[in-house]
């Protein structure tokens, strides 16, 4: 199939990047509530459960321990040399496995499973491996060659040996995190490594068999330039994975503390930003890499693109995904799960984690139930993120709804889109145009009920 490019059009980014929600969810985490109690969340399992054709399931696993601080970064962890830590969090993790795997029918398949962190590779070989055992135990794993079993991995704390392990515990998909590869930016963002070691890294999973292997980008770092990154992308192309995700990074240091370590000095202006974004799009599109959506590029024969063009493709907490859409149950501290209409999150620290699976309670502390209204619209978002389009007689036959007037307000503020060429309507369908997918975030804002009232109560990333 023939995929168009990706033109970067500077005035148009500049008109339109503004801070948004990245659409994980509909709601954003920001509407989650400490009223959602653990019987809605169990009402939520039992609904699941009770479906004709009941979906599967997708797993994350958050494990927080990291042993250096990345000065960028804004994920939960636990920096740490104490590896006894690890050993009680993989204790208690046990017990919400077992929690959460008796609530699920047995017969409910997980086909999608993925470890983030933190550093999931903080846990040792064994420790990884007893995980799986507990988690194949207590739930019914997809073993086929279709399953996404993925875990992220930092080239500082794994070694070749560990890429074999890690295959034999049944994880076929790898997400490196390489960001950029000047040693001045890795110096002012705390994170050295080698850049031969990601080369072997790579190589070794390709002999190991594993399915996909993905390379993480930033830019906007500290200290990046035009020349600088495009180094960093001919030795990144050089390596030829699968995917590539080249994440925006929002500095943000009055949110996440240790962005405050970054000289404000050497971040880069927006103006060079936004050439740093246009680098990236022509550098992989020329190098044969399709633009995916929201940061991600793959290769032509990639699932990812494959169900792209087959309107197969899911988005959810990590991501894009080529699974059906599942439900997902978030274990381990902070994680964030989505079953049936629901969206539910784990305590954030350990002392509270670890106290209420001490009293046999599952952890989770927040969450939030979605309206008739929520749903529609999660729905058309959901369409505009991933395929580009929303089929209005479909919307309108599944919601009861007449389109051009439930979402009058949300038509009005498309009107300059449209007029620029983004997005057009008809009769039959909203339809993103391929100069405005750099800005499908601004397009699908325009359907988000909360931003209008002023419900989120913190900042966002800009979206381009």
């Amino acid at each position: 199939m023939t995929h168009e490019s990706l033109t970067f059009e500077r005035a148009m980014v500049e008109k339109y990047d503004r801070p948004g929600p990245r659409y994980t969810s509909y709601p954003t985490a920001p509407r989650f509530h400490s009223d959602f109690s653990l019987e809605a969340y169990r009402e939520a399992v039992d609904l699941s459960n009770g479906d004709l054709l009941p979906k599967p399931l997708s797993l994350y696993v958050h494990i927080p321990f990291c042993r250096q601080l990345c000065y960028y970064c804004a994920c939960h962890k636990i920096i740490t040399h104490r590896d006894e830590r690890a050993s009680e969090y993989l204790n208690y993790l046990k017990r919400e496995i077992r929690l959460q795997a008796y609530l699920f029918d047995a017969d409910r398949q997980v086909t999608q499973l993925h470890l983030g962190g933190g550093t999931p590779t903080y846990l040792t070989g064994d420790q990884i491996a007893e995980l799986m055992t507990v988690l194949d135990d207590a739930f019914c794993l997809d073993w086929s060659e279709s399953r996404e079993f993925s875990l992220e991995i930092d080239p500082r704390s794994v070694s070749l040996a560990t890429l074999g392990e890690l295959k034999a515990q049944g994880f076929n998909r790898l997400s490196i995190g390489v960001q950029d590869f000047d040693p001045t930016v890795q110096q002012a963002v705390n994170r050295v490594q080698s850049e031969a070691h990601v080369s072997d890294l790579v190589a070794t999973a390709r002999d190991e068999g594993f399915a996909s292997v993905s390379v993480d980008l930033i830019y906007g770092l500290p200290c990046q330039t035009v020349a600088s990154f495009s180094r960093t992308l001919d030795k990144v192309i050089a390596l030829r994975p699968d995917r590539i995700a080249t994440y925006s990074y929002a500095h943000l240091p009055e949110t996440f503390r240790a962005q405050r370590l970054i000289q404000s000095s050497d971040m880069p202006t927006p103006a060079q930003k936004l050439e740093l974004l246009a680098l990236i799009i022509d550098r992989l599109q020329a190098a044969g890499y399709v633009y995916i959506g929201m940061d991600h590029f793959a290769l032509p024969d990639d699932e990812l693109v494959r169900a792209r063009d087959a309107g197969t493709l899911q988005r959810n907490f990590q991501g894009y995904s080529t699974q059906a859409d599942c439900d997902l149950i978030g274990l381990g501290i902070s994680a964030i799960g989505k079953v049936a209409d629901t969206y539910s999150q784990n305590a954030k620290s350990l002392p509270d984690y670890y106290h209420r699976l001490d009293e046999l309670q599952l952890p989770v502390v927040r969450g939030y139930r979605l309206s008739d209204d929520d749903r529609l619209r999660r729905d058309v978002i959901h369409h505009l993120m991933c395929h580009g389009v929303v089929d209005i007689p479909a919307i309108e036959q599944h919601y009861a709804i007449d389109f051009r007037v439930y979402f009058a307000e949300s038509l009005r503020q498309l009107e300059a889109p449209m007029a620029d060429g983004l997005v057009t309507l008809d009769d039959a369908s909203l339809t993103l145009q391929p100069r405005g997918r750099l800005v499908m975030r601004n397009i699908a804002m325009a359907f988000d009920a909360y931003l209008q009232d002023g419900a989120y109560q913190r900042p966002f990333s800009r979206t381009v």
